[in-house]
């Protein structure tokens, strides 16, 4: 491309795409407030009329927007580190993994303990599932589904509070019906499929309130999309001790979807318990903790 897009403008460009179908096919008014398992799912004739786009679109605008995918790719370092790995990828990559690690809990200001690798961010959410559906999941509608789906699988009851006019997080109305049965809170932020943001200060203090009675569960995938991330994050929330998950994804901003690496931040003995039910950082490949070592440092891509 010519000029290179800011973030915030890329995001102005595919707000109402970058959720998914619900928003990709305009089904927003027709479906919101619904649960999700009364959406029409897309089928063959969608996946069809998908690829038939993207076959017929000029090759520098392949993007898929319904799937989140960064259309610019890993770096061009992190792929000359893939390369690089593959040499010793008979080994199993403690080193690299070790590196990773250190440089995210340094970046992030975390203490041992607190940092949980997975490849991407599903096989956590699939572990705090695992483990949270002892109990009731209170969570929002429409959101990211990807959580409460596994946990309604394994039986348990999720309640989801839709979201307000302006297709925000209702806190108020979420906290209301948590009660002592309330094993989870579930907040995507910013929200997939509406692509909305939480007010910081509201849900802080949100979480700050509940996270005394349970735990909260915030995912941060989309995080890197706004102007300030840090800002709008609640891993301070986490360092000051509150009883708060946030997950995170190198799948949007590195271009590492198909890569497969995430990571978790929450305390040392949440992260203890979650970490019986996923292989963590084992699971990641050699070559993707080369490449994300490669692009985590990577600040001018």
């Amino acid at each position: 491309m010519s000029t290179p897009l800011k973030r915030r403008e890329l995001f102005k460009r595919g707000a109402l795409l970058t959720g998914g179908f619900a928003l990709f096919n305009g089904l927003l008014n027709e479906t919101y407030g619904k649960p999700f398992a009364e959406i029409p799912a897309p089928g063959p004739a969608f996946y069809s009329s998908d690829m038939e786009a993207i076959e017929t679109t000029p090759p520098a605008i392949k993007a898929r927007l319904l799937a989140n995918e960064n259309p610019f790719g890993p770096s061009a370092k992190a792929k000359k580190a893939i390369t690089e790995a593959i040499e010793l990828s008979y080994q199993y990559p403690r080193d690299s993994r070790q590196a990773l690690e250190e440089k995210i809990m340094a970046y992030e200001g975390l203490k041992t303990g607190q940092l949980l690798m997975g490849a991407g961010s599903s096989p956590l959410l699939l572990a705090a599932a695992l483990y949270y559906g002892k109990g009731t999941i209170v969570s929002a509608t429409p959101t990211y589904e990807d959580l409460l789906r596994h946990a309604e699988q394994l039986g348990t009851k999720v309640i989801r509070v839709p979201l307000t006019a302006d297709h925000v997080y209702d806190l108020d109305a979420m906290e209301k019906v948590i009660d002592s049965k309330t094993s989870l809170v579930y907040i995507c932020n910013p929200n997939n499929p509406t692509a909305t943001v939480a007010d910081t200060a509201k849900l802080k203090a949100f979480c700050e309130r509940v996270s005394k009675k349970t735990t909260v569960f915030v995912d941060e995938a989309y995080i890197d999309y706004l102007d300030d991330p840090k800002s709008v994050s609640l891993i301070d929330s986490v360092k000051k001790g509150q009883n708060i998950v946030v997950a995170r994804t190198f799948s949007k901003l590195y271009g590492f979807a198909g890569l497969r690496v995430g990571y978790l931040v929450a305390q040392p003995e949440t992260v203890t318990k979650l970490s019986m039910y996923t292989a963590g950082g084992q699971s990641i490949s050699a070559t993707s903790l080369g490449a994300a070592v490669a692009a985590y440092q990577d600040t001018d891509y």
